[in-house]
């Protein structure tokens, strides 16, 4: 059952999607080739548990509990890579991808860096991923069922010759990290209506080749099937009266 958020409500999420945006200027200002995805984990780990909050991701239940405060996914990771003592490096695409709660509520959140000199392609996997989560904000407050945003999130992407992650999905957010509705970035069913007190994290995955995805076997991290490199951008959307707000971000 979908749980429809208070402006009180709202606001009290607003405060934990802060935290998680301030947590991702950090990475960004860190974020260069020779660090470790460890290192990046260590800081928002301690930014987070500094300021009151809990890190969603860290023992999230699983084959394996996870072991980090961060996913941290890079060129062929979708979602769910574990830090580790990787280095970043000069043309690679990683995301970063911060859940926290605070006071009882939480913030998701996901941003892909383009790291130095990218090649074109994965300039354009990088572009086109960012501006379908833009476009999806936007239609949230246009349309009126959320199918009719994802449509139009899938036609963006194919359009440019990219192709949909479907394995994986946003959700519905509040005192839990993960609640209802699911939150496909493809039109699938069931569907749900497009209301004023609806708070979604929207989480479009983009593969430069095939839309397939599989395990690796540290049981957590999920790599496309060709190899080819993919991009994650998220934040938590609350849908008010007056039209969508991004919780996740500065004002």
């Amino acid at each position: 059952m979908i749980q429809l958020k208070s402006a009180r409500e709202m606001k009290l999420m607003h405060q934990a999607g802060l935290l998680v945006w301030e947590a991702h200027q950090i990475v960004g200002s860190m974020i260069r080739p020779g660090v470790t995805t460890k290192e990046l984990d260590t800081v928002v780990d301690q930014f987070l548990v500094g300021h009151g909050a809990t890190p969603c991701f860290k023992g999230f239940p699983g084959p394996v509990p996870f072991p980090a405060a961060t996913c941290i996914s890079i060129n062929e990771e979708v979602v769910h890579g574990i830090p580790g003592n990787r280095k970043i490096l000069d043309g690679d695409l990683v995301s970063v991808d911060i859940g926290a709660k605070l006071n009882g509520w939480c913030g998701d959140a996901a941003v892909t860096h383009a790291v130095g000199d990218m090649h074109p392609k994965r300039r354009l996997l990088w572009n086109i991923t960012r501006e379908t989560l833009t476009l999806a904000v936007y239609l949230l407050g246009v349309k009126s069922y959320w199918s009719e945003v994802a449509a139009e999130m899938t036609a963006l992407v194919e359009g440019y010759g990219l192709s949909m992650v479907e394995e994986f999905t946003g959700h519905g957010i509040g005192r839990e990290m993960h609640e209802e509705p699911t939150v496909p970035n493809f039109a699938a069913k069931p569907d749900f209506r497009l209301e004023p007190g609806l708070v979604i994290a929207i989480e479009p995955m983009v593969n430069l080749g095939s839309k397939g995805t599989r395990c690796l076997s540290d049981q957590w991290t999920q790599v496309t099937t060709d190899g080819k490199p993919s991009a994650h951008f998220e934040h938590t959307v609350a849908l008010t009266k007056d039209g969508p707000w991004i919780l996740t971000q500065e004002n």
